[in-house]
């Protein structure tokens, strides 16, 4: 038995994996904690009261973390996690390069995994766009583009960016040939650059289509999420995986088993 603590036990992710959690035999929710000046502190939620923070959400013990919450926060639970032991699982997305560097500092105490976006066809997505960037090569240009619901507050989407960056690692290209935003005279596209584009409205779950487009022909390749709970899913996934782990540096792909 996994025991199980959620970060962000009110948000939409959060109730989606604790509701997710309480259907799987080899699942028991441990904790569940939210922001101290929370209004659902005290609310109970998959048979647990939401703690006040993630110190009393751990009193009890747990095995895994899973956190959805916002990067400034997760840096903070990493630590905490660090150095009481507990395996972490991160889909936090918006991160800086400093603060994955600090994530990646608590993985050398603990097994951490963080990915982007939990969704197991997504990252197969993944390797396809890797497989197809190496396959069609620089005479294909790639462009990305994301559509989210309206209360999203990053942008573009990680998922969008981690698209473009199996994109240009397959294709040898550095992150600087990103290109986030056109306007006015901008002249001929570039040679050698991934442009993504974000969209935002309504309650779309998670769109994403990378295009390679070359004269005469272009390939589509398309994840639409229509529902949270296939990444609850896959984070109940990837913790069931990193339980009991060495510390390291995880993502889905080591879950899946896909060589990097």
């Amino acid at each position: 038995m996994i025991r199980l603590a959620v970060a962000g036990a009110a948000g939409r992710m959060g109730s989606c994996i604790l509701a997710a959690a309480r259907a799987e035999k080899d699942f028991a929710v441990a904790g569940a904690f939210e922001r101290p000046d929370s209004e659902h502190v005290g609310r109970e939620a998959a048979g647990v009261r939401i703690a006040p923070g993630i110190e009393a959400a751990l009193e009890n013990g747990a095995d895994v973390l899973i956190d959805f919450t916002a990067p400034a926060a997760t840096v903070q639970h990493a630590k905490v996690c660090a150095a009481r032991g507990v395996a972490l699982v991160i889909g936090t997305t918006g991160l800086s390069a400093g603060e994955k560097d600090e994530l990646r500092s608590a993985s050398r105490k603990i097994p951490l995994l963080l990915a982007p976006n939990m969704s197991v066809g997504v990252n197969v997505l993944f390797r396809l766009v890797a497989e197809a960037a190496r396959a069609l090569g620089p005479a294909y240009e790639i462009e990305i583009v994301e559509t989210h619901h309206r209360m999203k507050r990053d942008a573009p989407s990680g998922t969008a960016l981690r698209l473009a960056e199996v994109a240009a690692a397959a294709l040898a290209l550095p992150e600087s040939a990103f290109v986030c935003q056109r306007q006015g005279e901008t002249g001929a596209r570039k040679p050698g650059t991934i442009g993504i584009q974000a969209l935002r409205g309504g309650d779309v779950v998670g769109d994403h289509t990378v295009h390679f487009l070359a004269d005469g022909e272009r390939l589509e390749l398309t994840h639409r999420a229509s529902s949270r709970d296939n990444f609850a899913r896959g984070a109940l996934r990837a913790a069931r995986w990193l339980a009991g782990k060495k510390p390291g540096f995880y993502g889905m792909q080591d879950v899946l088993g896909f060589q990097t």
